[in-house]
């Protein structure tokens, strides 16, 4: 089971966006998918038709009483529309763990014992992450195998980036290993300057941490969420899942998958 999370410390880049779209993608080659929202704005468990607020459980029932066995841990993961995708929901609820569980010893290893349980259900997994640093993005970052950075191709977002890559470098004086990152240029617009401006930046300050690719800008992303869809589902031609398939298939390979 290989865990990717999706993260960057400044929101609206395309990190549920990423999420959604490589899961549809991924079902449609077979594999077994588990999602996971540690956002307490839920973005991920509303696309995928779960109002938060009416869940009778979610991710943070499971840090309030951990799962001693698979079966119990079965019980906070819910199916979705598309075969193949399930979801440990996010709640509001989430956002007061900070300040509960911040301080307990052995909380940002918690998320990576839980998927030990599961590790036989799934092929992947994909954790969304919330745009600010906390027991939920250290969980997601502790638990995963890579870490996929979407970065919008503009000024204020690659400025989001450096705070992003600076967590990185403290969390990873507490590993045995660096941390595996790969930087997504996301809305991308070849007509403007900023986006041109931006993406050659990245490039040159990053090198080879930064995607060959760009993901566009594309409505049919805005599109596919509005149908509760993987954009892939919804128009399997569109220039956006072509680019989708084309990260995909690099994150695949750089896996020997």
């Amino acid at each position: 089971m290989l865990v990717w999370t999706v993260a960057n410390q400044k929101g609206g880049v395309g990190k549920t966006t990423t999420v959604v779209s490589l899961a549809g993608l991924l079902v449609e080659r077979g594999f077994r998918v588990l999602l996971i929202d540690t956002d307490p704005h839920a973005s991920l468990t509303s696309y995928l038709q779960y109002d938060s607020d009416q869940l009778p459980v979610s991710l943070y029932d499971l840090f309030q009483e951990p799962a001693e066995k698979k079966s119990e841990l079965d019980q906070v993961i819910l199916p979705t529309e598309m075969n193949n995708i399930s979801l440990i929901p996010a709640s509001m609820a989430l956002a007061t763990l900070d300040r509960v569980l911040g301080d307990k010893e052995g909380m940002g290893l918690f998320l990576d014992k839980q998927l030990k349980l599961v590790e036989d259900d799934f092929d992947f997994v994909l954790i969304d992450c919330p745009p600010v640093l906390g027991v939920m993005m250290v969980n997601a970052l502790a638990a995963c195998d890579k870490i996929l950075v979407p970065v919008q191709t503009e000024f204020l977002a690659s400025k989001g980036l450096e705070r992003m890559i600076k967590t990185l470098e403290i969390m990873q004086h507490s590993r045995d290993s660096d941390f595996d990152y790969c930087i997504i240029p996301t809305m991308y617009d070849k007509r403007t300057r900023a986006s041109l401006n931006t993406l050659e930046a990245l490039k040159n300050r990053y090198s080879d941490k930064v995607w060959s690719g760009v993901i566009p800008v594309d409505t049919k992303f805005r599109d596919a969420s509005l149908e509760n869809l993987p954009v892939s589902f919804y128009s399997r031609n569109c220039r956006g899942v072509f680019a989708y398939e084309t990260l995909l298939n690099y994150l695949l390979q750089a896996e020997q998958y």
